[in-house]
């Protein structure tokens, strides 16, 4: 295994993590810019009206994403495994 295979793996690793991480802080960044506008809009300046809203949305978002994020990794192990396998 030479650099330069070690630099593909390395590029196509932080390419699956930009993969599954876009997503959602994508939507926790709409999420916050509503917030925030919503709280602009209203005066309202409540610390928690940021957070719990933009927890859930997180969290329910998390669970949506889940089959795409793990067939994301199970892909890329793949590769990576087969790359390990065609090394001997």
């Amino acid at each position: 295994m030479g650099p330069g295979e070690v630099i593909d793996i390395g590029r196509e690793a932080v390419w699956v993590l930009l993969k599954i991480a876009a997503p959602v802080m994508l939507i926790a960044l709409g999420t916050g810019l509503t917030i925030s506008l919503f709280q602009a809009l209203t005066q309202i300046q409540e610390m928690t009206l940021a957070f719990v809203p933009k927890i859930i949305v997180i969290f329910i978002s998390l669970t949506l994403l889940m089959p795409f994020m793990l067939a994301t990794l199970m892909t890329f192990m793949e590769s990576i495994s087969q790359r390990i396998a065609g090394l001997s």
